[in-house]
């Protein structure tokens, strides 16, 4: 009886110091606490789950940005990423501005989040290797999970172009805006063994060819993937501290140090527009909603076509969009009837469907016999050329469908309407108080539209629990856009 309770005893010990082993394990492996305690920073979770090969956090000054970068380096590295089919012998590069922001921001991440006991070598540019936080590294050797050994390399942009030449990799995290030359050589660096590339900034430099390709995504890259990432967004920065900044700065440095947004909305035309907001996911929608098509016709130039859906409350769906260039009315006609196939759209008794059109498409030149309205409505399309073109109460009309008084709006666009999301994004006013005339074409048609809709009227009534619940139905579809 007393060996029993003496081996009892014995083994009890042996499991509470194992336990505070584990515990002084966790305590020291910054890993291990990343995003697994009561509290989760959303965002850098959904950027690890998302599987686009160009993914990019723009982010406020301490969002949290940084770490999910550095985290994704050491995931794939090792060979431990959760959400991702992992590699053996990976090679990556870590590009930073300079060597000295290097050594203080991105190198230091890495080595806080890289367990001492998963080094194999540090390659040392400047320093010793014996104390690499000190020093600038050129490579951290890795033990992959899956046998073999990683790379992680670092480069700063201040080298030139020629410095990134010649290697294949597996991933390129730039932690910062680079130059765009380097960027598009690192592009080629992945391509091979179709890597990925991941970038972690704050915009401060304005409209530059990040804006343009990423955020814009102006080429339509399915690849592309970014999320906004403020410091509300970062459960794990003092409310005090958040305030104290807030103070300190002012309105247009706070849209890019708090919010991580580009410094854009005072030339916007819709600055009222939000991703988050009027941008959902498609959802089956009934055919007692569907009300017209709206086209902006164009032949060099796109034309933008758009399929518009109300519902009881008044609401307005953009649910499907065509918009090519260069390509005639037969192929657009046959575009927009393959696309009304596939929403199962009304038409009439002879299978034709009704439109919107720039009125301009209801004039005749000499070099055409028929006009392009002719055109289309030859081809099944009856297109209504009698339109409002003002542009000032157009743009007022599409304002008020954006945001009401009671701050809801009346517009939302299917997140597969990628060029109209696109172009909300882009449109600047220009000279003489007029939106510039670039990638406007869709805004066209859907201030056609919304001009032959009546103005919303503000809501003061009381919402019934139906009208409720579809706002939260909304605001849920919102959530989900862009989590893949």
């Amino acid at each position: 009886m007393g060996k029993d309770l003496s081996d009892t005893v014995g083994i009890i010990e042996k499991i509470k110091a194992i336990e505070r082993e584990q515990a002084r394990r966790k305590r020291s492996d910054a890993l291990a606490r990343y995003n697994a305690g009561r509290k989760k920073h959303k965002k850098q979770i959904a950027f690890h789950k998302c599987r686009k090969r160009n993914r990019w956090v723009f982010g406020g000054n301490r969002s949290g940005k940084t770490e999910c970068g550095a985290v994704e380096c050491i995931y794939l590295a090792c060979g431990i990423h959760p959400y991702r089919k992992n590699r053996k012998n990976v090679f990556g590069w870590v590009v930073s501005l300079t060597a000295q922001v290097q050594r203080d921001v991105a190198q230091k991440k890495i080595l806080q989040y890289l367990r001492p006991d998963r080094i194999v070598d540090i390659v040392m540019q400047s320093g010793r290797k014996d104390a690499p936080q000190t020093g600038v590294i050129d490579q951290i050797v890795v033990k992959n999970a899956l046998g073999g050994t990683s790379v992680i390399g670092f480069k700063s942009c201040e080298m030139g172009r020629e410095k990134f030449q010649g290697s294949s990799l597996d991933f390129v995290w730039f932690d910062e805006e680079p130059p765009k030359d380097i960027y598009e050589e690192c592009l080629m660096r992945v391509a091979d063994r179709r890597g990925d590339i991941f970038g972690t900034m704050t915009p401060l430099k304005g409209l530059t060819f990040v804006y343009e390709e990423i955020y814009l995504n102006r080429r339509g890259n399915p690849e592309v993937w970014y999320e906004f990432m403020e410091w509300a967004d970062n459960p794990f920065l003092p409310k005090e501290e958040i305030a104290l900044l807030e103070a300190t700065l002012d309105e247009t440095t706070l849209q890019s140090r708090k919010l991580g947004r580009f410094c854009t909305r005072e030339g916007l035309v819709y600055p009222e527009f939000d991703e988050d907001v009027h941008v959902i996911e498609p959802f089956p929608v009934p055919k007692e909603w569907q009300d017209v098509i709206s086209i902006d016709p164009g032949l060099h130039n796109p034309l933008s076509a758009h399929w518009y859906c109300v519902d009881h409350d008044g609401n307005v769906y953009v649910v499907a969009e065509h918009y090519l260039a260069g390509r005639d009315v037969d192929f657009h006609a046959e575009a927009i009837r393959g696309i009304c196939g596939k929403l199962d759209w009304k038409h009439d008794a002879k299978g034709r469907v009704s439109a919107l059109i720039d009125s301009a498409a209801g004039q005749r030149t000499l070099a055409a016999v028929k006009s392009v309205s002719e055109l289309f409505s030859e081809r099944g399309i009856l297109v209504n050329p009698r339109v409002n073109k003002d542009v000032f109460s157009g743009i007022a009309r599409v304002k008020s469908y954006l945001l009401r008084g009671n701050g809801q709006p009346n517009l939302y666009i299917f997140s597969c309407c990628t060029n109209m999301i696109r172009e909300f994004k882009g449109y600047f006013w220009g000279s003489g108080e007029c939106p510039e005339k670039r990638d406007d074409h869709a805004m066209d048609e859907l201030r056609y539209y919304l001009m032959s809709r009546p103005v919303p009227p503000p809501r003061t009534q009381e919402l019934s629990e139906v009208r409720r619940e579809k706002e939260r139905l909304i605001r849920r579809l919102a959530r989900r856009k862009r989590r893949t």
